[in-house]
């Protein structure tokens, strides 16, 4: 009997995938369970559409992605933090705050867990924060980090 998987099984195959199993595990274990569901051509259309549809739904969150990547280059927000001794910053700049600063400064939402920041910002100047958008498109937002 061949089933389309609408799950992961494990040791049988992935979502999407047609595979051919025995009716009774078919019966017995797959179908109950809402694993999968028998290979009708109906079902197969089923499926085809389904896997058009996130192609395109991907897609277009690629291009949004994209976008707001474009829009991040051209632009850049400005922090400051306390100085303290000849100069030196009294403080750090976190992945929290930038991403406050952004909302405040340029007036789009984006996830502090985006910001690509391995340790906090602690120098006076103009530094390149990679922001990851998706897993294809990756912009490099610049922070000015100024004396309060």
């Amino acid at each position: 009997m061949q089933i389309v998987l609408l799950e992961d099984v494990k040791s049988l195959g992935k979502k999407g995938q047609i595979v051919k199993v025995n009716e009774g595990y078919a019966r017995n274990f797959i179908l109950p369970k809402k694993l999968g569901v028998e290979a009708t051509p109906k079902n197969l259309n089923d499926l085809k559409l389904k896997k058009a549809n996130e192609e395109k739904l991907a897609a277009q969150l690629l291009a949004e992605a994209k976008e707001l990547g474009q829009k991040l280059e051209k632009s850049s927000i400005t922090l400051s933090i306390k100085a303290g001794d000849n100069g030196k910053a009294f403080g750090s700049v976190s992945g929290k705050e930038i991403g406050k600063a952004i909302q405040e400064q340029l007036g789009l939402d984006i996830d502090k867990k985006k910001l690509v920041l391995p340790e906090p910002l602690k120098t006076f100047g103009t530094h390149e924060v990679p922001v990851k958008l998706h897993r294809d498109v990756t912009a490099k937002l610049a922070v000015k980090v100024t004396e309060a």
